[in-house]
């Protein structure tokens, strides 16, 4: 985990046509995404079309990804951040908690550039897994070079959950991803590119990055 300084992010998104501020305390971000070894290793499972130990774990649900950050918090002792309701649908976050959890997309962005003020946090093909040089297929984690804060993948690669709810007037339960993915386009790959999808729906270029509040 990297531990990343507070600061401030503009969000913005273009169908909504609207920008707004974040203010964030310190937190830690995971300096990759989960890997298909790390998901077994807790999990049992491995759920991904592709095979490979240091590949990203995909084809995992949004639900699939806050259930495995309770399952690891609780193999490491530590506070879950996720109380799941026993209807199986309903989920809330207890942000005292020590546990680890995935980002919110305030936490993800400002993660992502790094104090950096561009669409990217380096070149392109530096930084990123995407279409264009992938060969169509997902990559090991850590193949591409970190950002100034030393997270890898934070572009290309998988795309990410977020805790956060998209757009709830207008799609509901439907959860925020980001960072774009390895079929994606290189306008995809871009610190503020915002995606969403269902948190029941597994798809093969959809990850996630584990996050980690700190104690006041």
């Amino acid at each position: 985990m990297v531990p990343i300084p507070a600061g401030s992010v503009v969000l913005s998104d273009r169908r909504l046509r609207r920008s707004w501020w974040v203010q964030l305390a310190p937190y830690q971000l995971g300096a990759y995404p989960v890997t298909q070894e790390e998901y077994a290793q807790v999990t049992g499972l491995r759920p991904s079309s592709a095979r490979g130990d240091r590949l990203p774990v995909e084809g995992v649900s949004w639900w699939d990804a806050v259930r495995f950050c309770n399952a690891l918090s609780r193999q490491e002792r530590l506070t879950p951040a996720y109380h799941l309701h026993p209807d199986g649908e309903g989920i809330e976050w207890d942000t005292s908690a020590d546990g680890y959890r995935l980002p919110t997309e305030g936490e993800w962005e400002h993660g992502c550039r790094a104090g950096t003020t561009g669409p990217r946090y380096g070149p392109l093909e530096d930084v990123a897994w995407h279409r264009g040089n992938s060969q169509e297929r997902l990559r090991p984690v850590g193949g591409k070079r970190p950002n100034p804060w030393g997270l890898h993948d934070m572009l290309g690669n998988v795309w990410e959950w977020c805790w956060d709810v998209y757009d709830a007037e207008v799609y509901g339960s439907y959860r925020v991803l980001r960072g774009g993915g390895w079929f994606d386009e290189h306008w995809s790959c871009r610190a503020s590119v915002r995606r969403r999808s269902h948190p029941t729906f597994r798809i093969d270029d959809v990850g996630f990055r584990l996050a980690r509040s700190l104690g006041s």
